[in-house]
C-alpha cells in the first residue's frame, strides 16, 4: 500500500500535536545564540522587535560593540520600550588593553544586572558577552546563577562565539550558527543594513 501525502502530514500533525499539547509549562527562557556564522546578534535583534510586538519592555546590553552607528540600535532606540547599552569599548584587537575592556565588560554586566533584576523587563539581550568569559572579564558562575535567578516571566538571550559549555548547559535553547562562506572573505566590505 502506498503512503500518500495527505496520510504523512496526518501522521505528522498527531506528533506535532501530542508534543505541542504536553508543552504547558509557562516560563522565561534562557537562549544561546552562539557559533562563528553571521546572524548571532541579528537573530536576537529580530526576537526584540517580535517582543515588542507582544508588548513587551526590553533591556539590550552590548558587551563589546563600541559603535553607535548601527542599523538596530538607530532604529531600537527611537522604541519608548527599549533600553540599549553599549558597553563595549570595541573590538579586543582594535583596543588591546585587556584591562580597560574588562572595566568596560563589568560596567556592562551591572546595567545589564538591573535588567534581570527588573521583573519589568521582559527580553534581556546580553550581546556578545560569551567574550566577557573567554578573555577572564566576567565570572561565570556568578553570571549563570544571576541568569538562573531572574524573575521567572523574563526572557534571556546570550550572543557570542564559543560559549562555555556551562552556559550552554543551562540554556533551554542553544543555536549554534555555523558559516559555510562570508562575503569579507571574498573582500567586500562591512554594508550597512546588512552587517550594521
Amino acid at each position: 500500500m502506498t503512503v500518500t501525502h495527505e496520510q504523512r502530514m496526518q501522521k505528522k500533525k498527531t506528533v506535532v500535536d501530542g508534543k505541542i499539547a504536553a508543552a504547558q509549562e509557562e516560563r522565561g527562557v534562557l537562549v544561546i545564540n552562539t557559533g562563528n556564522g553571521k546572524g548571532k546578534s541579528s537573530a536576537a535583534f529580530g526576537v526584540v522587535a517580535r517582543a515588542l510586538g507582544h508588548g513587551l519592555k526590553v533591556g539590550v546590553v552590548q558587551f563589546v560593540k563600541g559603535r553607535s552607528d548601527t542599523g538596530e540600535e538607530a532604529f531600537f532606540r527611537r522604541q519608548p520600550d527599549v533600553a540599549w547599552h553599549v558597553g563595549g569599548e570595541g573590538f579586543t584587537w582594535e583596543t588591546q588593553d585587556k584591562e580597560r575592556d574588562a572595566q568596560a565588560a563589568q560596567a556592562a554586566w551591572e546595567v545589564a544586572c538591573g535588567h534581570l533584576s527588573n521583573p519589568d523587563i521582559g527580553l534581556v539581550v546580553l550581546d556578545e558577552m560569551t567574550y566577557a568569559f573567554k578573555y577572564g572579564w566576567l565570572d561565570l558562575d556568578v553570571v549563570i546563577a544571576n541568569l538562573l535567578s531572574r524573575p521567572p516571566m523574563q526572557h534571556v538571550i546570550v550572543t557570542g562565539r564559543a560559549a562555555p559549555q556551562a552556559l550552554r548547559d543551562a540554556a533551554d535553547t542553544v543555536s549554534d550558527i555555523g558559516m559555510e562562506k562570508h562575503a569579507f572573505q571574498a573582500g567586500i566590505k562591512a554594508m550597512p543594513g546588512l552587517e550594521f
